[in-house]
């Protein structure tokens, strides 16, 4: 049996017909308007959505170097003078440099880790994105004329329904797989920089002690 053509599919394929129609290069007036409304937009409305764009933000900024960070840039600086020691000459002070800059990105690459999960933990709210589908398309058929006569009790538990307890902890590892992914190829970035640094630091340091032997 065929199933009928919903009104939805219907106006879909009217749109991608004209669209395809449509000569290229030329610019509608209903799209310059929606182009000036959505350069208007000040960002996600949704606490879903904002949430979302402060990891991808927290992503992004793993991406830059730490010294562009003025705050990690002075911690750098800290560490590295520690390490080289008092006394370094220029070439040990660059490599202790190298060596905590290193060390500072990974505390950094862990920090953003740890801060994606538990924010992710502690939101009351936080759902599936199958689960806020489904919850989307029971509120679209409710507006519908021959909507259907739901108990309005199990209509608020299903709408405020989120993971709970390792069902949720799952979730959130699924969903944020490709965050978490990316900051697994950051942190093994840092920790090979780190090795590289130490290792030569420590020549240089023997070196140097070699020449004063």
């Amino acid at each position: 049996m065929v199933n009928p053509v919903s009104s939805t599919d219907l106006l879909l394929n009217v749109a991608m017909d004209a669209r395809l129609a449509r000569p290229r290069g030329l610019t509608s007036d209903r799209k310059i308007k929606a182009n000036r409304a959505n350069a208007q937009a000040t960002g996600p409305k949704t606490a879903d959505g904002r949430a979302r764009a402060a990891r991808n933000a927290l992503r992004h900024a793993l991406s830059l170097p730490v010294c562009s960070n003025p705050a990690l840039s002075e911690e750098v600086e800290t560490l590295a003078r520690e390490i080289a020691g008092p006394g370094a000459n220029a070439e040990t002070k660059e490599l202790a440099r190298r060596v905590a800059e290193a060390q500072i990105d990974l505390r950094r690459v862990r920090y953003a880790r740890h801060k994606l999960l538990s924010d992710a933990l502690a939101d009351p709210h936080y759902d599936s994105w199958r689960g806020t589908r489904e919850k989307m398309a029971v509120l679209r058929s409710l507006l519908r004329k021959n909507a259907p006569d739901l108990p309005v009790e199990n209509l608020v538990a299903f709408l405020n329904s989120t993971p709970q307890g390792p069902h949720k902890f799952a979730t959130i590892l699924s969903q944020e797989a490709k965050q978490l992914l990316a900051m697994d190829r950051y942190e093994r970035r840092a920790l090979s920089r780190r090795k590289s640094a130490i290792r030569a630091f420590d020549e240089t340091r023997r070196r140097s002690a070699d020449c004063n032997n």
